[in-house]
């Protein structure tokens, strides 16, 4: 059901690859609330994702960029802004990869030289896409910026590996670029901290069966699903969150507040 929370706003979708990514949901939420996007990702990505049928069905043009080279981004956004007639009101980042991850590295056995690609990658595009947002005057005054990020920024798990370390990073640039954007330009920029969520991205960590089971029993509501982690992402682009930035805001079920759930441990009487 459309409430028309976004009537009139424009926006960038990042990282939409299939149907389980939480930046396809989020790309259909949006359009759904009233509003028009552009969507983006990777070349490698458009090859082997479905984005072209997410294009089609929401009338949102495809345009490719590498969120680690600032003359794509410059031409990601200076094109969106052509395409939607005016300046933007939100974008999502929603990138992350690892190579080592990726190739079953051990967290004490890491490539350095890919461990620099995973933060460049997963948290520097996000100062990037900011700096070029503010570079370009691209953001309307009370727009919204937001990225999706994970609470091993904060806790240890062991076999998210580095990407622990990129989440910690993204983190700090939301706060950090959400204060200069904020006096700036009256831009508000925040976190999610979702649940773990069976995305393409992230059912390729070793164990992530086992990790889902064990959040969702841990947390009083349960695992938080993409479908509402995108509703949330509407509510922080829309003008009911206007005074809401520079925070991680925790959509996890109750996950990072607890310490034991009685769930979990066998008692016997």
């Amino acid at each position: 059901m459309s409430n028309n929370l976004l009537a009139g706003k424009k926006g960038i979708i990042f990282g939409a690859l299939d149907e389980k990514s939480i930046a396809w949901k989020v790309a259909e939420k949006c359009v759904e609330q009233g509003a028009q996007i552009t969507l983006t990702n990777a070349p490698v990505a458009l090859r082997f994702g479905k984005i072209q049928a997410l294009g089609e069905k929401l009338n949102a043009e495809i345009i490719p960029a590498d969120a680690t080279s600032d003359e794509d981004l410059e031409n990601l956004i200076t094109k969106s802004m052509e395409i939607l007639g005016g300046k933007l009101d939100f974008v999502l980042h929603s990138i992350g990869m690892s190579l080592n991850v990726r190739k079953k590295r051990d967290y004490t056995n890491i490539k350095y030289d890919w461990m620099h690609k995973t933060f460049d990658i997963s948290a520097i595009s996000f100062h990037r896409v900011m700096q070029k947002a503010m570079e370009l005057d691209a953001i309307n005054d009370w727009g919204s910026i937001m990225a999706l990020t994970y609470i091993a920024a904060q806790r240890t798990f062991p076999d998210y590996n580095e990407m622990a370390e990129s989440k910690a990073l993204l983190e700090s640039f939301a706060r950090s670029f959400g204060y200069h954007y904020g006096v700036e330009k009256k831009v508000r920029v925040n976190t999610i901290s979702q649940s773990p969520t069976w995305t393409t991205a992230g059912s390729g960590v070793k164990g992530f069966k086992e990790f889902f089971d064990y959040a969702d029993t841990m947390s009083p509501l349960g695992n938080a699903p993409a479908e509402a982690c995108a509703d949330y992402c509407v509510t922080m682009f829309s003008d009911f969150t206007k005074y809401v930035t520079m925070q991680n805001l925790y959509h996890d079920g109750g996950f990072s507040n607890m310490g034991m759930s009685p769930a979990l441990i066998k008692i016997e009487e």
